[in-house]
């Protein structure tokens, strides 16, 4: 089983956090992609059981050079399969205090070869595709010479709701970069994309749905 733990920062000045993470030594994770366009849908039952248990079942299209997939459905290409759900190290846990200041889940991950057949499959078993969103993500990694940052992910998510850092990795290593950027603990998010896309939908009137960029006319 693998664990997952990490936050969001939203970040009012990609260019500035930019010139920070250059500051920090932070390099591309990815050889040869800058920025990676992510197609992500969801799938779930009609009465939405698996969001009732805190679950996700998703499946993500990768595009490396950063060049956006416009398909309503998901394509015949190979993408991620995701599985997420409560972690029963922090349910076992819950006043430990690492465990309310960051976001830790259980998650699965499988590569597929065909994202178009798997969405299939779901839905012959009456898990059709719910929502959809989009968004550009920069995935930086601090060098070796800084030990305390091995396994910290730091990932730049430009999304149609704004800009955001997700720090992955080592609770005390997610919580000595977020200083390092000029964040204290309070400006931690551990809401996902959909539920901080919902709460944009309502500020401005709208119907929470898919979150997507606009088309360019």
């Amino acid at each position: 089983m693998g664990r997952e733990i990490e936050i969001k920062l939203q970040v009012n000045d990609a260019q500035e956090i930019r010139a920070a993470l250059r500051r920090m030594g932070a390099r591309l994770a990815l050889r040869g992609a800058k920025r990676v366009h992510e197609w992500n849908t969801l799938f779930d039952t009609a009465d939405q059981d698996l969001r009732r248990l805190g679950q996700l079942l998703r499946i993500r299209i990768e595009t490396p050079d950063g060049r956006s997939l416009r398909q309503p459905k998901n394509a015949a290409r190979p993408a991620l399969l995701t599985f997420k759900g409560p972690d029963a190290r922090t349910r076992a846990n819950a006043g430990e205090s690492r465990a309310q200041r960051h976001k830790v889940r259980e998650e699965v991950e499988l590569r597929v070869e065909n994202a178009a057949t798997l969405a299939q499959i779901f839905e012959r078993l009456g898990m059709p595709a719910a929502v959809r969103y989009e968004k550009y993500r920069t995935t930086f990694r601090l060098p070796g010479s800084q030990p305390w940052a091995k396994g910290l992910l730091i990932e730049l998510d430009e999304t149609p709701i704004g800009t955001f850092l997700e720090l992955e990795g080592p609770s005390k290593a997610i919580d000595r970069a977020a200083k390092d950027l000029g964040f204290s603990k309070k400006d931690y998010i551990l809401k996902n994309y959909l539920q901080l896309n919902a709460e944009e939908c309502q500020r401005c009137g709208l119907e929470p749905g898919d979150m997507l960029f606009r088309k360019k006319k």
